[in-house]
């Protein structure tokens, strides 16, 4: 079966600090957590670092994973070149993050467009790693843009997670498009304050030809 995912949007700043810790606390503790997904911005590093301190005291793993980045190329939303966060974080494996990361303007970070066909495309990418994987429940700490359009349609309150199941077809195997379904219990998010409201994936998405650059306007002088 493949496994359970639990869905986190990072906290926003440092006065989020509290709710970081809270997220383990309301987790349901039968959920044995095997391995931990993050986006690779310092946002949602520092979140998964503070929130999971009990789980990386344990051993699990802790991956970086470009797939699961924020959508857009706004510098907010851009994160910064690897070989300066591996520092930061040692107890996170880097090894696996796209070498064109943090690019998402020049043809070799077309995969990371901030487009409708790009981010659908990479959010079924990023659920398609994870359906084969051993573990039964795995964290993936990542954005409220992405998590919202590229792979459930819901939306996330700071430092709130929502929590999983893939869809898989009564006839077994890998379905061509993955799709998943919610616990009821975190209809309005695990901690409670998120919208109940849902949007078809890809909703309010740009749709751009992929040939098209989304470099950043030169500074003015």
């Amino acid at each position: 079966m493949p496994p359970t995912l639990i869905l986190i949007r990072h906290a926003e700043a440092l006065h989020n600090a509290t709710n970081k810790k809270n997220i383990m606390g309301r987790i349901p503790k039968e959920l044995d957590v095997g391995l931990i997904i993050v986006s690779p911005m310092i946002r949602t590093l520092e979140t998964t670092m503070l929130a999971f301190e009990g789980l990386i005291d344990k051993g699990i793993p802790i991956i970086a994973h470009a797939g699961w980045q924020e959508t857009t190329a706004k510098p907010c939303d851009t994160g910064t070149p690897i070989e300066k966060v591996r520092t930061l974080f040692p107890k996170v494996d880097f090894s696996q993050v796209d070498p064109v990361f943090p690019d998402k303007t020049s043809p070799a970070g077309a995969k990371y467009f901030p487009t409708k066909e790009a981010i659908v495309t990479r959010g079924q990418d990023a659920l398609r790693e994870l359906y084969h994987r051993p573990e039964k429940y795995i964290v993936v700490v990542s954005h409220s843009g992405f998590l919202r359009t590229g792979i459930s349609g819901n939306y996330y309150w700071n430092a709130d997670y929502r929590i999983f199941d893939f869809d898989v077809p009564e006839t077994g195997g890998e379905p061509e498009t993955l799709t998943l379904t919610q616990w009821e219990s975190t209809a309005k998010g695990g901690m409670g304050w998120s919208w109940e409201k849902t949007v078809p994936i890809g909703f309010g998405l740009p749709n751009a030809p992929a040939e098209q650059s989304f470099a950043p306007p030169p500074a003015s002088s």
